[in-house]
């Protein structure tokens, strides 16, 4: 099991370009042995320290393996979206990692 942090940083006033497009994709993760473990939208009083920019979402999706994740980037499905995501994200951090 490989697992992926995503910190997701917003362009102002695209927030609901952005839900849309998580509306559409997020769905898919199944197909490709993907779950979405956590979607957090943290308020600013959650951070007890922080020296950048804080993100909009943080998600802890889990897959089989690389490959799987490296599949559910290129779905077809998920890439008819992708201009959604180009217009509503700023930049998104993304940590890949393993339990330990």
């Amino acid at each position: 099991m490989i697992y992926y942090t995503q910190l997701i940083f917003i362009k102002p006033g695209c927030e609901q370009e952005f839900h849309a497009f998580e509306e559409k994709v997020l769905p898919l993760l199944k197909e490709y042995n993907g779950e979405l473990v956590y979607r957090i939208r943290p308020a600013k009083s959650a951070f007890v320290e922080s020296s950048r920019e804080l993100p909009y979402e943080i998600h802890l999706i889990t897959f089989s393996s690389k490959a799987d994740f490296e599949r559910y980037k290129i779905d077809p499905k998920r890439l008819d979206f992708i201009e959604m995501k180009n217009n509503s994200v700023e930049k998104i951090i993304l940590i890949e990692g393993f339990a330990l």
